[in-house]
């Protein structure tokens, strides 16, 4: 069921197969689609948001907002162990993110003018939460308290309607732990649209982030430059470094958890192990059964597993590397020394007391992460994500007269005479 491959040139060429699995599938057919929606919602903003819900949702919607005493009454109907779980889960993510604020720079030059840089949040931020298949309550406080955390004034909420046309109650129940009020029930490519040029209803927003589907990425990648969005992110992933220290039935486990996300989610073991070779395929096929997600999880593991044999760490780390994994788990003997020899990778799970489900729902990091090779160059949702900076710059005289004549000269050089005039006029006055 699950691909095993001994030959290190055949696993190098599986891994891009993997990480490819999505740049051209339907691609040209949604992209058409996505413009077509932008278009529309430019155009006639409200009236097309509730045309392509009723399209694409199979829902009519008299109201796109959710109602706050909705948010209060999904909060009393959800199980008081979930309300303490989102509580608990609050608060590790929010101390984990006040870690992250940027320092402002300030400090004064050799000729007593001052540079720095200055760090603000942007004023409106828009949260996409997916819906679909299954509810993510956590995907909500991962948005939202890194925004928070920023100092962003006004946060956004747009979340699919399910066939009932109302938000999922956990949904709504850490929308409320997360003390976000403005939620509306929108999902798709049309909530994208929505936040990126606003509509009479929805306003429109700095920053969007958000996992979603293809349409939903699509329409980020549409939208970026009208404003910031957080990624482009593509299935789901794990990468699982194992020795002979493992669990087989640990690392089978961890491989399913990747897999029940979505068809495409890929699940990539990479062991020293021989014992590792023949007990994880079994484990993996006795967890099936019986599994509620069975249909979803067999086909990733089917179409995008993948068992490898290493003949040493150094080059499971080394293969690891070349595929930049969204997340990446260490069930070795020596967890933390591995750690240090990886270099791409989104998130690091070190030993075998530190599931990726972890890192899903409360460590404290965010869960949202660079996927398909893209921890070559990005990392995780931040408080960043909802900031910019700014330079500061002030010279005095005594500054520009020391600096001047090589300003003026850099000036000449690309041809700019009113650059070059505009200090040589100064230091003559």
């Amino acid at each position: 069921m699950v691909q095993v491959l001994t030959d290190p040139g055949a696993a190098i060429k599986r891994l891009r197969q993997i990480e490819e699995r999505t740049s051209s599938a339907g691609v040209e057919a949604a992209e058409a689609t996505v413009s077509n929606v932008i278009a529309a919602i430019r155009k006639r903003g409200d009236a097309a948001v509730r045309e392509f819900t009723s399209r694409f949702d199979r829902v009519e919607l008299a109201d796109l907002r959710v109602a706050p005493e909705q948010l209060e009454s999904s909060w009393k109907a959800v199980p008081q162990e979930l309300r303490d779980a989102l509580q608990l889960a609050h608060r590790r993510i929010t101390a984990f993110h006040r870690e992250q604020l940027p320092r402002d720079i300030e400090r004064t030059g050799t000729h007593g003018e001052l540079l720095g840089r200055r760090w603000r949040a942007v004023q409106r931020a828009g949260l996409y939460v997916p819906g679909g298949r299954a509810a993510y309550p956590s995907t909500v406080l991962m948005n939202a308290i890194p925004a928070q955390v920023a100092g962003v004034n006004r946060l956004v909420m747009c979340t699919p309607p399910g066939p009932d046309g109302q938000v999922n109650p956990a949904v709504l129940a850490a929308a409320k732990v997360a003390g976000i009020s403005e939620i509306y029930s929108v999902g798709g490519a049309q909530a994208i649209a929505a936040m990126a040029w606003g509509t009479e209803s929805i306003p429109a927003v700095d920053v969007i982030t958000g996992p979603g589907n293809l349409y939903v990425t699509l329409a980020k990648k549409a939208v970026y430059g009208r404003v910031g969005i957080d990624s482009l992110a593509g299935p789901s992933e794990v990468l699982v470094i194992a020795d002979d220290t493992a669990d087989a039935e640990l690392v089978a486990t961890d491989l399913l958890a990747q897999a029940e996300h979505d068809p495409m989610a890929a699940a990539i073991l990479l062991t020293t192990s021989e014992r590792l070779l023949q007990e994880v395929p079994q484990q993996l096929q006795q967890q099936l059964v019986d599994h509620p997600r069975r249909e979803v999880t067999e086909a990733s593991i089917r179409d995008w597993g993948l068992i490898v044999h290493c003949s040493d760490l150094d080059q499971a780390a080394e293969l690891s590397d070349r595929f930049a994994p969204e997340h990446l788990e260490l069930l070795v003997a020596d967890p933390r020394s591995l750690a240090e020899r990886i270099q791409q990778a989104g998130a690091i799970f070190m030993g075998s007391h530190s599931p990726e489900a972890a890192g899903d729902y409360l460590a404290g990091p965010n869960h949202t992460l660079p996927t398909s090779g893209t921890a070559r160059f990005s990392g995780a949702l931040s408080v960043e994500t909802f900031m910019r900076h700014t330079s500061l710059i002030s010279f005095n005289r005594e500054a520009l007269e020391a600096t001047g004549a090589a300003i003026m000269t850099l000036a000449e050089n690309e041809g700019l005479h009113s650059h070059r005039e505009s200090v040589r006029r100064r230091l003559q006055g």
